[in-house]
């Protein structure tokens, strides 16, 4: 048997580009495959890859043959039962004495898988696939880092990479016409002088003799011409450049604020899924995100605002006045992120337990002060019994602005990421 070992390199990035195919080809493998690990998996556990398997019928090739047509004889090897015109029968069931894994299904039907690994990146691709924050706007320009590069004409100097042939070819061409020019022009009138000299007959009283002059003319001639050769093709001045400039691109200025319940009514088990569901959050912003703030504000009693660590892993507890969250979050736009200049966003996590007179202040708080100021606010109560006061408040502030507040429950873990989804899928247009 003959083996075809392949030894080529691979041209660059041809891999790849190769595997950039792949994905989007099985792309509804993929994502289901991602969706059934996010289940699986704990979401603080989000950031590594997947195995994913895809039903080897779906990675069948299209390939053109030779058809069967015609009639023919064959002659097979082994052949002592069979003449011509006799029916071959079929063989009995089981008897295939393969290398399958596996036993074969009763109906005949089986199916084997191709496997393979997704990196971290490409998994958190899949996971946060259609998923955007809603309503988002350009603001005044603040802070940009984003810059395209944009054409400003040619330059006379530059890297090689930035060569234009043909600007430089054609300011070649122009320089030696300019040079040349006159030149060519003496020289056509020198040969008609020349030729005119030649058909001419001599004059014997002339200074100088008729071959003499035809001489002169010719060496004039001749002279010119080498002067004209010795124009370069093209010369260092003729080279042009591409040349572009920075120019700032238009970047989206967002801020996230996140609100954690952490009072007493929050057991354990609340808080460790509201905490999943902010580490969903902030995975979600800063992979889709690249000039996004994100404030962590804890309250129970007292609101505060807290950096990244102390949001996921602080013990702090106490009782709970949800309002205090709420003045302390616009407190903070007032004084750090102007609504002209930036997109606010907020997500708010609680078991919805409150003090009876603090739910109608936070409905007032929300209503007249901070859904005026921001694109979207979601709410999530995490509780698997009925609904606190605070929903039946902000039920109402639902209702008043439809676009940009939305409010879901959460009972279990594995709700965190299709609610996720619901809140921040992305709208069609």
């Amino acid at each position: 048997m003959t083996h075809v070992v392949d030894r080529r390199l691979n041209g660059k990035n041809k891999s790849a580009v190769n595997r950039e195919r792949f994905l989007r080809r099985y792309r509804q493998h993929i994502k289901k495959a991602v969706a059934d690990a996010v289940h699986r998996r704990s979401i603080t556990d989000i950031e590594r890859g997947e195995n994913v398997s895809i039903p080897s019928r779906d990675t069948d090739e299209p390939i053109f043959h030779h058809g069967q047509g015609g009639k023919r004889e064959m002659v097979h090897p082994g052949n002592k039962e069979f003449v011509t015109g006799d029916t071959v029968p079929k063989p009995p069931g089981g008897g295939g004495k393969g290398q399958g894994q596996g036993q074969a299904s009763p109906d005949g039907e089986g199916m084997d898988e191709f496997a393979f690994q997704i990196t971290q990146e490409e998994f958190l691709d899949f996971l946060f696939d259609d998923l955007e924050l809603p309503n988002l706007a350009r603001k005044k320009l603040k802070d940009t880092e984003a810059f395209k590069y944009v054409r400003s004409g040619f330059s006379t100097d530059g890297v090689p990479a930035k060569l234009d042939v043909v600007r430089s070819l054609r300011g070649a061409h122009a320089r030696r016409l300019g040079l040349s020019g006159a030149r060519r022009k003496k020289i056509r009138r020198m040969e008609e002088e020349l030729a005119a000299l030649k058909s001419a007959p001599a004059d014997l009283d002339a200074a100088f003799s008729h071959e003499d002059q035809i001489k002169a003319l010719e060496e004039e001639i001749a002279e010119l011409k080498a002067n004209v050769r010795r124009i370069p093709f093209i010369d260092e001045i003729d080279l042009r450049y591409r040349q572009h400039i920075k120019k700032p691109q238009p970047a989206t200025s967002a801020v996230m604020f996140c609100l954690m319940d952490v009072s007493g009514s929050m057991t354990q088990m609340h808080k460790d899924i509201a905490k999943r569901f902010f580490i969903l959050l902030y995975l979600f912003l800063k992979k889709n995100y690249k000039k996004i703030e994100v404030v962590f504000i804890r309250h129970h009693t007292s609101a505060k605002e807290v950096d990244e660590e102390e949001f996921f892993y602080s013990r702090e507890t106490g009782g709970t006045i949800v309002s205090s969250a709420l003045k302390l979050m616009h407190k903070i736009i007032e004084s750090r992120y102007s609504p002209a200049e930036w997109n606010i966003y907020a997500a708010q996590a609680s078991d919805g337990d409150n003090w009876n007179d603090d739910s109608p202040i936070c409905s007032k708080l929300l209503a007249d002060s901070i859904l005026p100021l921001v694109q979207y606010y979601a709410y999530v109560e995490i509780t698997p019994q009925d609904h606190q006061m605070l929903w039946y408040e902000y039920e109402k502030i639902q209702e008043r602005f439809p676009q940009s507040f939305a409010l879901q429950q959460i009972s279990d873990p594995g709700e965190i990421y299709p609610v996720f989804r619901q809140l921040f899928e992305r709208k069609a247009a």
